[in-house]
Order: C-alpha cells, then structure tokens, then sequence
C-alpha cells in the first residue's frame, strides 16, 4: 500500500514537472511599434541601410543576406517594390544571441527505510524534504527590424522578435531567419489592415 502511494506521489510530480516545462516551450515574443499617423500605404519602394547592423565586421556576412532574402520577400508580398536608389523606405535589422543560465530548483521527498535498512521495506519513516538543483545554459535571441522614412530619415515602424533558440535554428539559420522575419512582419500595419475583418 505504502509504494504504491510513493509510486503515485511521484507520478503526480513527474506529470506537474512535464506540464511546467510544456509551458516554458512557447513560441517566441514579438511585439511592434508604429509611429502615429503615418500613412505605409503612401510608401512604395524599399531598400536597405548601406551597412546593416549585422554587419559590424566590416563586411556582408551571410546572417546579412539571409535577413535581406527574407525581408525582401516579405515587403514584395506587401506590395513594395525594391528599388536600389531612391526608395522611399530604408530597412535595417540587427540580431542578438547569447548565452544564458538558469538555476532551477524542484522540490523532492525521499522516504527513508531506516539507517541500517532495519525497517526492511516494511514501513517508510517521515519524508525528507530535499531540493534538486539544475543549471540550465541555453541561447536566447533578439530580432530588430527597423523601417525608416529615408525622406525624412525618421524610424516609422520596428518589429522585434525574442526567444530561446532551438538546435535545429543554429543548425539552419536561413530557416530560422525566415521564419522569425516572417512572425515579425505579421505585425507590419499594411498586413493588420487586410487581415482584421
């Protein structure tokens, strides 16, 4: 009777354990910012800042053309045209990775069967409460889109994404990087427009 009262206790703590972590596993957070009364359909070219913030080498790198791939398709799809000179909206974008550590402490009772095993697994004395301690080191990424009037020079629409990075997004940056790009320019206020009813 008394183990499988154990044998309970632990799957009750086991299935609170997954549920916490299925909840810990979301989506990353994105989030926007518009400046007020300004009309993005008036817009209709685009390009990119001269020199990107992702590259602060001093050269293109890769992260960089994917970023452009991927903002590329989505402006076209919200009806922008590229235009190499002269575009009526400058694009810059920037990310952010890095490493960060979590300690997390989960509660736990053994039940002692006696110092010298005297209780021989007849009978359990009182619960020790203990703590289990785990050290969890993982990656965490920022995504900025800026959308700026190159008229004015003024920063009219930013989008940013935040989240923990999977191995499968630093195994396939252009994936994950079009798929960021793609979330964040769910928020884009052209898109917003024609999708609410």
């Amino acid at each position: 009777m008394l183990r499988k009262n154990i044998k309970q206790i632990l799957m009750v703590c086991t299935a609170a354990a997954a549920l916490l972590l299925a909840g810990c596993a979301t989506g990353p957070k994105v989030r926007s910012d518009a400046a007020a009364n300004t009309n993005f359909s008036a817009y209709k070219t685009f390009s990119f800042m001269a020199e990107p913030a992702t590259d602060k080498a001093g050269y293109a790198t890769l992260v960089t053309q994917h970023f452009k791939d991927a903002i590329s398709a989505e402006m076209t799809a919200l009806g922008y045209q590229y235009s190499e000179n002269n575009a009526d909206l400058l694009i810059n974008f920037n990310s952010n990775v890095e490493t960060r550590t979590d300690v997390r402490t989960t509660p736990s009772a053994t039940f002692q069967y006696g110092y010298y095993g005297y209780r021989r697994g007849i009978y359990a004395g009182f619960p020790l409460y203990t703590s289990d301690v785990d050290t969890i080191r993982y990656k965490y990424g920022t995504v900025n889109i800026d959308v700026v009037d190159a008229g004015k020079k003024q920063l009219i629409w930013e989008g940013i994404s935040e989240g923990t990075l999977k191995k499968s997004d630093l195994d396939n940056p252009k994936q994950a990087i079009s798929e960021v790009v793609g979330l964040i320019f769910q928020q884009y206020p052209t898109r917003k427009a024609t999708t609410q009813p």
